[in-house]
């Protein structure tokens, strides 16, 4: 596959995957293409200029933090992933250079010292977002139902309530008059309240998604707000209240922050990166947006590729044909992991427990079951039933068309996705066994096992394709002879090479979808290419399969390379 320069994106930026990761290496029998250039960031949340100038970006997904020069876009990594930060949500800086950041899933809040020490401040704040600094002094707010809005001393660990009833909170800042101003999201309100407390006061009704209030250098109020518009509310506190509305594009607008030309720059949870966004609407990419995963991955009988991308549903290929990097989104879909197309809808599956249907035409879902535990793999049967691998209980499922759950299968250790041969028979990936496995009349049968960390899995006629995640590598194995090749190597899938593995998160903490696992999907094409989720990097890989070369005579018909990564089949065991 010609690429770039190792350690550098098809941009010839630094990829998030790390800088000595070379790009994919196919065995021959495909060609190996990226869909869409790699992302730098797992999304982008609370961004904050620190002292030295640069624009510092929280990346909740992947629990790290960047440092950003915005004349240049150089993007360095200040805290990684293996720091003491879960899932850092928004960040603020101190009178002192020191950097506060929300950690929202285990409700925790911490200091880094400018040379670099951390201190908790608190752990006693229920998913705290929202974080801003007046001078020497410490605001949170909570993304709750009934949430707070505190103040924090971080010397003595203690804590203030100013007020409750947050209907999720989020971004906050001091306004001009001295007034702390925060959203509340779900009831599309602002409201602002003294630093030392009273009574809050509602701002403005009826704004649009808010999910940050920010202030420029001259004190005009700008509301972001987090749908798939990108729209940007301009409010007049100073006169009529008259509104205005920026419509920038950018679907999952997270934060903002300007600078001192009061240039203003915004973040997008839903694709990351850092944009320049002018008061006309016109954008200005800084850093590069594109997927924070994506998990599974699907094709549509078009040719069409959908990719679950956490946050979203988007169509890379369509995306990059028109210029844009991250792709569009057919709709933001909260916690989309697994995914499947059948009959022009998408049926996927979120971190929530839930199965839903999507009409990318009419713009329409359906929950089809709720309640489950880490729903991540889906595919679907020739008559639409639909099979789901759920994940935390070792149990594949399927579901009819009245939304009627059947257990097909149970007592698996970790299954993570499902797939079908031409036969209608099941066949799942097990990451933790280490496995690929086929549903006999209720039985899991090991087809192979010694597999390294399983998860995408596909069937084309009688090969079924997996991705092992932990060497990195898509493996191919006969159904007909248990024969195993390596089919490509070096994929950017799971967590950066050197990084240390996390434990597994909680699914829910206080209510809050934990932080992802990682699920690298894999789907067959009708043209009989495999799409693979590369989510290492933010992007898909499309295999392609080479055509067959005219066989020389007396030519061995296996290469070395090949007939090396061949190994005994592993038959009629269960696990």
């Amino acid at each position: 596959m010609a690429g770039p320069t190792r350690g550098e994106t098809a941009a010839g930026r630094p990829s998030r995957y790390g800088a000595a990761v070379p790009d994919p290496v196919s065995h021959g029998r495909w060609d190996v293409q990226r869909l869409l250039a790699p992302n730098p960031m797992w999304g982008s949340n609370g961004i904050a200029f620190g002292p030295d100038g640069r624009l510092y970006a929280a990346q909740f997904l992947a629990g790290q933090i960047s440092a950003v020069d915005v004349t240049t876009g150089e993007t360095e990594v200040v805290v990684a992933m293996d720091g003491p930060v879960q899932s850092p949500d928004d960040l603020a800086f101190g009178a002192d250079g020191s950097m506060y950041i929300a950690d929202l899933v285990p409700g925790r809040v911490w200091r880094r010292s400018p040379l670099g020490a951390w201190t908790l401040v608190s752990d006693k704040v229920e998913l705290p977002n929202g974080i801003t600094c007046v001078g020497d002094r410490l605001f949170v707010n909570e993304m709750k139902p009934d949430g707070r809005l505190l103040e924090l001393f971080p010397d003595s660990g203690g804590s203030r309530v100013l007020t409750d009833g947050l209907a999720l909170g989020n971004a906050m800042q001091l306004g001009p008059d001295g007034h702390l101003y925060y959203p509340h999201m779900v009831t599309g309100q602002v409201w602002r309240i003294p630093p030392d407390g009273t009574t809050p006061e509602l701002v403005a009704e009826d704004v649009h998604e808010p999910v940050a209030v920010r202030f420029d250098q001259g004190g005009v109020m700008l509301v972001l707000s987090r749908g798939q518009a990108g729209i940007v509310t301009r409010i007049d506190l100073h006169g009529t209240g008259s509104r205005s509305l920026i419509t920038s594009g950018l679907a999952g607008l997270d934060n903002a922050a300007f600078d001192a030309e009061n240039r203003m720059f915004v973040s997008s949870y839903a694709s990351g990166g850092i944009t320049e966004l002018d008061p006309d609407g016109r954008t200005r990419e800084i850093v590069r947006r594109g997927l924070d995963g994506p998990f599974g991955v699907t094709v549509d009988l078009a040719g069409t590729v959908h990719a679950a991308d956490h946050y979203r549903i988007a169509d890379p290929e369509r995306g990059a044909a028109a210029g844009a990097d991250d792709g569009p989104a057919h709709v933001i879909r909260p916690f989309t992991h697994g995914i499947t197309a059948k009959d022009g809808l998408l049926h996927v599956t979120s971190q929530y427990g839930e199965v839903r249907t999507c009409d990318p035409e009419l713009g329409t879902t359906r929950v089809r079951a709720s309640g489950l535990r880490r729903p991540m793999g889906i595919c679907a049967r020739a008559d639409g039933e639909l099979i789901v691998a759920e994940t935390d209980t070792g149990r594949v499922l399927t579901l009819d068309d009245g939304d009627a759950l059947t257990v097909l299968a149970e007592g698996l250790d970790h299954p993570v996705d499902v797939a079908l041969d031409a036969e209608g028979r099941c066949y799942v990936s097990d990451d933790h066994l280490g496995a690929v496995l086929r549903i006999d009349n209720g039985h899991a049968v090991v087809v192979a096992d010694g597999l390294d960390a399983p998860q995408g899995l596909a069937v084309i006629g009688d090969e079924a394709f997996t991705v092992e995640t932990g060497s990195r590598r898509l493996r191919s194995i006969s159904l007909t002879t248990g024969d195993r090749t390596v089919e490509a190597e070096n994929l950017a899938v799971g967590r950066p090479p050197g990084s240390a593995p996390r434990t597994q998160p909680a699914l829910f903490t206080h209510g809050m979808p934990g932080v992802p696992l990682p699920f690298a999907g894999l789907s067959a094409a009708p043209d009989g290419s495999l799409l693979l989720a590369a989510n290492g990097e933010g992007t898909v890989l499309r295999l392609s399969p080479r055509a067959p070369r005219e066989a020389t005579p007396g030519a061995a018909p296996t290469s070395p390379e090949r007939a090396q990564n061949r190994s005994n089949p592993t038959k009629g065991k269960r696990p």
